[in-house]
């Protein structure tokens, strides 16, 4: 008889307010056959009176001796796969939830699909209040690495916790792909695992990725972020460099469009990631960025481009605060 698949959840903690919601969700799991592995990243908040609650052989909880951080946290997604045991890993935020079918649906979706080596959860995005405020598009049943690409640069939404990875392939790629503030972890590490045989999507929600004001990528020195920019783009150009192994000619034109776009992407991204800092002390900023521009990969279109777009929140943000008067 074929023994059950095993599930590891992984749960990278230093959050305690939304920690006991995240454990039920795993809890209420129709399908039994996980463990959930909880690590504490050496949190000043009590996560252990939390965890105590629980009385479930399922759960293992570690503590790290030494705070990995914010710009380090991909050390902590690996310090928790280094104690799965499952044949299959999901690594969720200490405040999103399982859905209740989410385990029972990937079991199927394995069985549809064997061999591959990451599969993707449709995903509801919730409030701090847990209610459902957006939701992924939906997604084709199966797809290449280059359409995950060309998709996630045109506004698809993903999280690391989207995913169902293969336990010994990831662990055999090095693990989750670190950058600093875990910036494109989640899709380097995704479009690595799907390299070879594309993924197979989900079709019903299953994942739930709450959308608060303590996120990551909400925080973060600018200087860490335009540098995680740089090598973000540098490893897009060495994945692209080589053609698919697959000649289908749909895959074939997804590639070519996201070698020729590339440059472009990034651009947009630097951007972006200009506005935010512009808007809370546009002087301060607008002279960093323009000494720094080579460091960067900016130029001085791209910032004239930025404060264009600051200038255009900051009168968003004026506006909202006189509506409140």
């Amino acid at each position: 008889m074929k023994r059950p698949l095993i599930f590891s959840i992984l749960v990278p903690a230093y959050k305690r307010a939304f920690l006991g919601e995240c454990i039920d969700s795993v809890l209420a799991q129709t399908c039994g056959d996980f463990e959930l592995v909880i690590v504490n990243d050496a949190s000043p908040e009590d996560l252990g009176s939390v965890v105590s609650q629980y009385d479930d052989p399922r759960i293992r909880y570690y503590v790290n001796e030494k705070n990995c951080g914010a710009v380090n946290v991909v050390d902590n997604w690996n310090i928790a796969l280094s104690y799965a045991k499952g044949d299959y890993v999901i690594c969720m935020g200490d405040d999103d939830r399982l859905l209740p079918c989410c385990l029972e649906e990937y079991s199927r979706m394995i069985e549809t699909y064997p061999g591959l080596g990451v599969y993707h959860a449709w995903t509801q995005i919730i409030d701090e209040h847990s209610a459902v405020i957006d939701m992924q598009e939906p997604r084709p049943l199966r797809e290449d690495v280059y359409s995950m690409i060309w998709n996630r640069w045109h506004g698809r939404l993903q999280f690391i916790g989207d995913f169902l990875f293969d336990t010994a392939r990831l662990k055999a790629n090095g693990g989750f792909y670190k950058m600093p503030l875990a910036w494109g972890s989640d899709d380097i590490s995704t479009f690595i695992a799907a390299r070879d045989g594309g993924i197979a999507n989900s079709q019903v929600p299953l994942f739930q990725y709450r959308r608060n004001s303590q996120t990551i990528s909400r925080t973060g020195n600018i200087d860490i972020k335009m540098e995680a920019a740089n090598q973000e783009e540098q490893w897009y150009k060495d994945f692209l460099a080589d053609e698919p192994a697959d000649d289908d000619e749909v895959c074939m034109a997804y590639w070519r469009n996201c070698k020729r776009t590339l440059p472009l992407h990034m651009s947009k991204k630097r951007i972006y990631q200009m506005v935010r800092p512009l808007c809370e002390s546009f002087f301060r900023y607008i002279l960093t960025f323009y000494r720094r521009r080579r460091k960067y990969h900016i130029t001085t279109a791209h910032l004239a481009y930025a404060c264009m777009l600051s200038f255009k929140d900051r009168y968003k943000i004026k506006t909202l605060e006189d509506d409140r008067i």
